[in-house]
């Protein structure tokens, strides 16, 4: 899934083109260990407040196990078309800057770091890697969204 010799499509606003339900399929690599999250991503105004919610559900197998997964972050649109986003607790992760159709984001968490790369390929569908390496984690997170259809 590498998007480095892909031709990216410009965004104005990250939150406008993200709105809606995406398919996402994710491959998880640890060095130890391979793994899959297949699942269903949606970005919607949260109600009651100026901010959107990014909330993913779907199956993850990893180790031999196949279980339910998900997670929900928070995020806040910006006047540039940019957005904040936070952990669903509130906890900033990082900013979200998709007006060149490529974005890194970096992010602190204790002694690992989180670098994503965020690469829009077209109206449908955008790519999101995250590389973490530090003492207590060294994975590869590589993500393919689809815009789902209804």
């Amino acid at each position: 899934m590498s998007s480095s010799n892909l031709t990216v499509h410009a965004v104005p606003d990250a939150l406008a083109y993200l709105a809606g339900g995406w398919s996402v399929r994710r491959e998880l690599h640890d060095g130890r260990h391979t793994g899959s999250f297949t699942g269903r991503a949606e970005f919607r105004v949260e109600d009651g407040n100026d901010g959107w919610v990014h909330a993913e559900e779907g199956v993850m197998e990893w180790g031999g196990a196949v279980r339910d997964a998900g997670r929900t972050l928070l995020m806040l649109p910006l006047p540039d078309g940019t957005a904040e986003v936070s952990f669903s607790d509130g906890r900033p992760f990082h900013l979200l800057d998709l007006r060149r159709g490529h974005w890194t984001a970096v992010h602190q968490c204790a002694a690992d770091r989180y670098e994503g790369t965020f690469t829009v390929l077209s109206p449908d569908e955008w790519h999101l890697r995250w590389a973490v390496h530090g003492p207590a984690k060294n994975q590869l997170l590589t993500s393919v969204y689809r815009r789902a259809r209804c």
